[in-house]
């Protein structure tokens, strides 16, 4: 007898029944409705593993009445396509075909076309799956065709739902009762990282571990559960979404001054061992967030970089939470990111001119045709400072640099004011 998963065997068989996605497939859910009015459209859904994407596909197919394909992209080929095309029209699929095809982003441009002909005319109603975001994956040929729906990481309530009717099938099948140790049950659902089919495997492996049936019941430990579900919260690819999400939430949460959720999306990246995306924030962060603020900051952050490349994980985690609680903790100031982005947008728009007669190098003038230079070294002047223009003709009144609302450029603003008077 082959094996199914039991996430296989306890897949819901209508929408009431799918777990989380209230924002879709509540009463008023757009994706409710529109299953409900019969008249299915092609649609990516576009969300983690194990939300509930293939379950949804599989309910659409049963209650639209058309044959229901599969394909993967990442193993399907142009003939794997057109073998499906080929049972449009046939007995096979005299009401069409709904084509569920998984980790659509994997298809070059070339596959993905080949299904515009067939979606285009109605013969085939495309779901196509991926955990990547649609916008940057799928070409834009199939999204204008397409109705795009988000499936949302699952909560751990949610999970809890599955995991106590997978408990129930499981004890039905082994005719014992299974009993929860304090916590369990609740770790298992919380260490799944909102993977509903990671969790029931979890519970499986589990029941399957058990000690033997004292008097009819087995007893799932806590112990047991840490051992099934460890290391499994995690969600983490590093070229997939999630890997820029934790690096734009750690970088926003330095600049939110939040030293709680820094170390969080620290954690998150020291636990998929991405060392390179935390320092490169971090380093970042010191000059674009902190800036002329604490101008000290890029000195110190540097040095726990250093030391946590020396040191390596797990002690690396110990300087860079060191550098992440600093720059959250620290004052904050932007204008060394406005001013250079001022400054190079100039350029970019051709705002440059010729350099200024005195600034030049002194060999810029050809041999026996030398010119009086005119510069005025500052060092010769009373507090090292002497008016002279240096910015191009044409650009010398702008202003690039605005000295922040902190008391270390406040300070260094009415020091300059007070000798240029």
């Amino acid at each position: 007898m082959t094996y199914q998963p039991l996430a296989d065997r306890i897949r819901p068989q209508s929408l009431d029944d799918v777990v989380g996605q209230s924002h879709i497939l509540g009463p008023d859910g757009m994706l409710r409705r529109i299953v409900d009015s019969g008249e299915i459209p092609n649609m990516v859904f576009y969300g983690p593993s194990g939300t509930g994407k293939t379950t949804v596909a599989n309910i659409i197919a049963n209650r639209s009445g058309r044959a229901l394909r599969r394909l993967n992209a990442t193993t399907a080929s142009l003939s794997d396509i057109r073998a499906v095309m080929d049972e449009v029209g046939t007995m096979l699929a005299p009401n069409g075909v709904l084509l569920y095809l998984d980790e659509i982003q994997y298809f070059n441009k070339k596959q993905q076309q080949s299904l515009l002909e067939f979606i285009e005319n109605g013969s085939i109603t495309l779901i196509a799956s991926t955990t990547e975001n649609p916008y940057f994956y799928v070409f834009n040929a199939i999204l204008s065709r397409s109705t795009v729906f988000e499936f949302k990481m699952l909560t751990a309530d949610d999970v809890l739902t599955a995991i106590d009717r997978g408990a129930a099938l499981l004890s039905a099948e082994r005719g014992v009762s299974l009993r929860w140790e304090e916590g369990a049950r609740e770790h298992i659902a919380a260490g799944c990282g909102g993977d509903v089919r990671k969790a029931l495997n979890a519970l499986e492996l589990l029941v399957s571990a058990a000690r033997p049936a004292q008097d009819g019941v087995v007893t799932l430990t806590l112990e047991d559960a840490r051992a099934v579900s460890q290391r499994s919260a995690m969600r983490y690819d590093r070229e997939g979404d999630d890997h820029f999400d934790t690096a734009s939430a750690l970088m926003k949460s330095l600049r939110g001054s939040d030293p709680d959720a820094a170390l969080h999306y620290l954690a998150r990246l020291l636990e998929a061992g991405d060392l390179i995306t935390a320092i490169r924030r971090l380093l970042c962060s010191a000059s674009e967030d902190i800036g002329m603020a604490y101008p000290q900051a890029a000195t110190i952050v540097k040095a726990c970089c250093d030391s946590a490349l020396q040191l390596g994980l797990p002690e690396a985690r110990l300087p860079l939470a060191q550098a992440a609680i600093l720059l959250a903790t620290a004052p904050k100031s932007n204008s060394v990111v406005m001013a250079i982005d001022a400054a190079m947008a100039d350029v970019r728009k051709g705002n440059t001119g010729p350099f200024p007669r005195h600034l030049q190098n002194v060999h810029a003038d050809s041999a026996g045709q030398e010119r009086e230079q005119g510069y005025l070294y500052p060092h010769n002047f009373p507090h090292h400072w002497v008016a002279q223009q240096y910015l191009p003709d044409q650009l010398k009144d702008s202003k690039y640099y605005q000295f922040g609302d902190n008391k270390t450029e406040q300070a260094a603003r009415r020091y300059w004011e007070d000798i240029r008077k």
